[in-house]
């Protein structure tokens, strides 16, 4: 019974190594290096935010998804930009409702 649990450690500790090996070895898969502790890839700009700015967005991935604060940061950009385009057209709305 001590020998067949022993096989079953040196194998588990056989896989272990190959894993590590072959991770190194060949990375995790991504196209992209990893980016540097940090940092973030997540740009908007300070204003004019436009279609194109959102659709390049890239979020910092962590183990359970993105990191929940670069989300929360993008959206809030997002929506002030969306205030600040409304806040611009409401005036307009005033003046074709008084030519009216």
């Amino acid at each position: 019974m001590l020998t067949l649990l022993l096989y079953v450690v040196i194998i588990a500790v056989i896989a272990a190594l190959l894993f590590f090996v072959a991770s190194a070895v060949f990375g995790r898969g991504e196209q992209l290096e990893p980016l540097p502790e940090g940092t973030t890839a997540t740009v908007l700009p300070a204003d004019g935010v436009t279609g194109d700015d959102v659709r390049v967005l890239k979020f910092q991935q962590t183990l359970r998804g993105y990191k929940p604060s670069e989300v929360d940061w993008a959206l809030d950009r997002l929506g002030a930009e969306i205030d600040l385009l409304r806040s611009r057209l409401e005036p307009d709305r005033d003046d074709d409702r008084d030519e009216q």
